[in-house]
C-alpha cells in the first residue's frame, strides 16, 4: 500500500528531512478503503481526506471523512493508527458520530481537488489532477505528519469499452511536486490562506490571459481572485485579454471597480475597453478615472479604432532636440511605467511640439553622453497621420524594420506612438489566441545548468 521511494518529494520548507526518510501513498488507493475500530471490526469506509493549507508549505493532512452508518463523520488524524493497513484501523475507542461539517479553511482532497483542474505554473496551462501523492516523514520511532507532496496529471489510458487500464504499481515518477501547481478549488473558505502565496503571480500577464480564455466561469473567478491582489498585474492581464472576454469580465464589475482597473492600463487599451462597454456605463466610468488618464482616453476615443490614431499610445519619451544624450537616457530610466517598446525611441521636438527627429535607444547608448539628441537622430523619420490605415502602418514598420512609428498631425506635431506589438495584435487573425502556443524547440535550453 505504501512505498519508500529512493527519490521522494522535496522536503517541506524548514523540515530538513531527506527524501529517503519518507513514505508515500496514492490518494486513489486510500479512498473507499474500509475503516475498522480498534478491535478490527469494519465500521465504514474512507470518503475523503481533509487538509489544511499552510501558505508556501505542503498542505497538512488533519483528518479524514469516514462514511459510517449512512452518514459522513470526521476522524482526526491522531485517531488513525496508520494509513498502511487494509482495513485502515483507528487507534481510539471513542468516535464522534456527529455529521461532518467543513470548517473554515479546510480542503477536501476528493471533493475539491481530485479530478478538478489545476494551473501547471511551470508550463502555464490548465491540467486535471488524476491523483495526489501523500507523504509522511518517518524519521525516529514515531511517524511524522502526513502532507500532500505531489500531483499526477497524466491521463490513464483506456482499454476497450471505455474501461481504465490498470496503472503501474507504486509509480512515484508520475508525481510532480506540489509547488509546481496552483489549485483552483472553488472553495471560498480557504481563499485567504491560498491568496497571499498564489504561485500564479509567477506567470507573465499574457500567460494568465491565456489561462482565463480557457477557464470555466468558476475557474475565471478563482484566477481573477489571485490576480486582483496585485492591481498592476491585474491591469496588465486585462490588456492581454481577448476583447470579448475582457468586456464580459469588466461588465460584471461596478463602475468603481472598472475605473480602478482602467486607471492602471495603458490609455489606448483603456479607451478600447470603454468603447466596448454598454453606452450607459461609459460616461460614469470615464468620470471616475484620474484626470490625466481621462484626458488621454478621451483623446484616443476621438479617433477611428481602425486607424493609426485609434491604435497609437500617448505615453512616450519626447524632449527638446538640444537636450543631451545623457538627459535622454536619464528620461528613459525615469519612465518605468511606460510600455517597454515605447522606450526604444526618443523623440526630439521643438517648443511647439513639432517632431524634429527620432533617436533609437541603441544609438543613444552608443553615443557620447554630451552630444545633443538632434545630432544623433533621424531628422526625417518615417511617420504617419492619424487617419492612416492600420495595414499601411504595418507595411511601413515591416519595410523599415521599425519597433515604433510616430503619429503626427498635419503640422507634424507629435501626437502619439504606435509600437510593433500593437500592430501585430491587430494584423494577426482574429482567432490567433485560440490556437495552442508553440514552444520553440530550445525554449528550455540550459535550464538544468
Amino acid at each position: 500500500m505504501t512505498t519508500t521511494p529512493t527519490s521522494g518529494p522535496p522536503t517541506a520548507p524548514g523540515s530538513g528531512a531527506a527524501a529517503d526518510n519518507k513514505i508515500t501513498l496514492r490518494l486513489s488507493r486510500l479512498l473507499k478503503r474500509p475503516v475498522a475500530d480498534r478491535s478490527g471490526e469494519v465500521i465504514g469506509k474512507v470518503a475523503d481526506i481533509i487538509v489544511r493549507l499552510r501558505g508556501s508549505d505542503y498542505p497538512l493532512v488533519t483528518g479524514l471523512v469516514a462514511a459510517v452508518g449512512g452518514r459522513e463523520i470526521f476522524v482526526p488524524i491522531d485517531q488513525v493508527s496508520t494509513f498502511e493497513g487494509d482495513p485502515l484501523r483507528l487507534s481510539s475507542a471513542r468516535l464522534d458520530l456527529r455529521r461532518f461539517e467543513r470548517r473554515e479553511g479546510e480542503v477536501l482532497l476528493r471533493a475539491d481537488v481530485l479530478g478538478h483542474r489545476l494551473i501547471d505554473v511551470e508550463n502555464a496551462r490548465l491540467v486535471r489532477a488524476a491523483d495526489l501523492e501523500l507523504a509522511q516523514d518517518v524519521r525516529g520511532d514515531v511517524g511524522g505528519e502526513w502532507v500532500v507532496a505531489g500531483v499526477d496529471t497524466r491521463r490513464r489510458p483506456r482499454r476497450l469499452f471505455g474501461l481504465l487500464a490498470p496503472e503501474a504499481p507504486d509509480d512515484t515518477s508520475a508525481f510532480r511536486d506540489w509547488h509546481d501547481f496552483e489549485w483552483l478549488i472553488g472553495h471560498a473558505g480557504s481563499a485567504l490562506l491560498r491568496g497571499p502565496f498564489a504561485r500564479i503571480r509567477r506567470l507573465k500577464p499574457a500567460q494568465i490571459a491565456d489561462l482565463l480564455e480557457e477557464a470555466s466561469k468558476e475557474e475565471e473567478t478563482e484566477i481573477l481572485g489571485r490576480v486582483h491582489a496585485d492591481p498592476e498585474l491585474e491591469a496588465d492581464v486585462f490588456e492581454e485579454l481577448d476583447e470579448d472576454l475582457a468586456t464580459r469580465l469588466l461588465g460584471a464589475r461596478t463602475d468603481e471597480e472598472i475605473a480602478g482597473v482602467l486607471s492602471r492600463m495603458r490609455a489606448d487599451d483603456a479607451a478600447d475597453a470603454i468603447a466596448e462597454l454598454p453606452q450607459q456605463r461609459r460616461q460614469p466610468v470615464l468620470d471616475l478615472l484620474p484626470p490625466a488618464q481621462r484626458a488621454k482616453v478621451l483623446t484616443l476615443m476621438g479617433f477611428n479604432a481602425t486607424s493609426a490614431g485609434g491604435l497609437m499610445g500617448v505615453d512616450f519619451v519626447a524632449l527638446p532636440g538640444m537636450s543631451s544624450v545623457g538627459d535622454a537616457l536619464a528620461r528613459v530610466r525615469e519612465s518605468p511605467s511606460l510600455q517597454p517598446e515605447a522606450l526604444t525611441s526618443v523623440h526630439a521636438v521643438d517648443g511647439e511640439g513639432v517632431l524634429r527627429g527620432v533617436a533609437r535607444l541603441v544609438t543613444l547608448v552608443q553615443s557620447d553622453p554630451a552630444a545633443t539628441v538632434i545630432d544623433v537622430s533621424d531628422t526625417d523619420p518615417v511617420r504617419v497621420g492619424t487617419d492612416a490605415d492600420i495595414t499601411d502602418v504595418a507595411v511601413l514598420m515591416t519595410d523599415y524594420n521599425l519597433i515604433t512609428i510616430p503619429v503626427v498631425d498635419d503640422e507634424r506635431r507629435l501626437l502619439g506612438v504606435i509600437t510593433v506589438d500593437d500592430v501585430l495584435e491587430v494584423a494577426l487573425p482574429d482567432d490567433w489566441r485560440r490556437r495552442e502556443a508553440a514552444e520553440p524547440p530550445d525554449a528550455r535550453h540550459g535550464d538544468s545548468r
